[in-house]
């Protein structure tokens, strides 16, 4: 299934991505990793993982203190948000498929 980021979630990963790369590049990088499993886990298997808020679904992540908010979306998955858990929980709701 193909999987498609909304701006948004796009800039926060590239945000966190940064942050973890200022501290520390190997955690940068065991950030890249997770989320390229999570994403393959998707791919694999989209009703896998719970649903949650405003028609979305949510993926934890292991490792590190995120969440991957999406929509399947016929032949698509939509990543909406990739949200730290301390940001205010539903942030990114007005954020639409179409992006």
């Amino acid at each position: 299934m193909k999987i498609r980021f909304h701006p948004g979630a796009r800039a926060e990963l590239r945000t966190a991505r940064a942050w973890y790369e200022e501290r520390s590049p190997m955690s940068a990088a065991a950030l890249a990793q997770e989320i390229d499993q999570a994403i393959s886990q998707l791919a694999n298997a989209p009703m896998r993982y719970p649903l949650a808020e405003y028609g979305t679904r949510r993926l934890v992540l292991p490792r590190f203190p995120f969440s991957i908010f999406y929509r399947v979306v016929t032949t698509e998955i939509v990543i909406v948000a990739v949200a730290h858990h301390k940001r205010r929980p539903g942030y990114w709701r007005q954020r639409s498929e179409t992006g």
